[in-house]
């Protein structure tokens, strides 16, 4: 089954559940394994917010290249699976369950913010931590993150939460918050905004990328001891 397919069916329905290996996987088949409760959506996303935060202090703080590189490489991690994985999996949920047409003015709110944060960040991953626009640019990059997350945490979030709460939806805060990190287990881990943010559209022109990605991690070097696809000890 491909990337595509997984994503561009779990986008229309929301992801509340994705298959992989053809089992359909989902809140029943985790509690029936005994897997510890998963947080809630809220939680899932600011703990994300929290760790770019740590990330960006390293870099900003420090005046060795290896280290600001490291981190950089992190940090970019981080923000690129974040961001696809809030674009197919919550973007979408907005949209479902937010009453009254609100999901869709939060959805195209986020998407557009989102764009212009993906083309600031792949002009970010393009540089090396000795060059002169690589602390500038992260923090033009960080500074409009910094809004977007203000803007996400105390009004997008609040509004999904009280939908999800509605017991006559059919998903919860915690399937959500267990679809999106799914997600981000295999989407890119770098920026790719020419693939755009509509879920369907992304599922099948940014999600195979992800291979590539993955593969060129292998010869990036990590932070040691940081959970990332390939944390170099080089």
């Amino acid at each position: 089954m491909s990337f595509a397919r997984i994503f561009a069916s779990s986008a229309t329905r929301a992801a509340p559940r994705l298959r992989v290996a053809g089992v359909s996987i989902n809140a029943r088949t985790f509690a029936s394994t005994g897997v510890t409760a998963a947080p809630s959506l809220t939680e899932a996303i600011t703990e994300d917010h929290r760790k770019l935060h740590q990330y960006y202090n390293e870099i900003v703080n420090s005046n060795d290249n290896e280290h600001k590189e490291r981190w950089g490489n992190q940090f970019i991690w981080e923000l690129a699976r974040h961001s696809v994985a809030e674009e197919i999996v919550i973007y979408p949920s907005m949209e479902h369950y937010m009453p009254h047409g609100k999901g869709r003015a939060h959805a195209e709110k986020d998407r557009k913010q989102h764009h212009e944060l993906k083309v600031m960040l792949k002009d970010f991953q393009n540089l090396r931590a000795g060059d002169p626009e690589y602390i500038p640019q992260l923090k033009r990059l960080y500074s409009h993150l910094e809004n977007h997350i203000k803007e996400e945490e105390s009004d997008d979030l609040p509004a999904l939460e009280k939908a999800l709460a509605d017991p006559d939806n059919a998903s919860n805060s915690e399937q959500l918050a267990k679809s999106f990190s799914r997600t981000k287990a295999i989407a890119p881990s770098r920026s790719h905004p020419a693939a755009g943010e509509n879920p369907n559209v992304e599922a099948t022109a940014g999600l195979p990328v992800a291979i590539f990605d993955h593969i060129a991690d292998l010869f990036r070097k990590y932070p040691e001891g940081k959970v990332s696809p390939n944390p170099s000890t080089k």
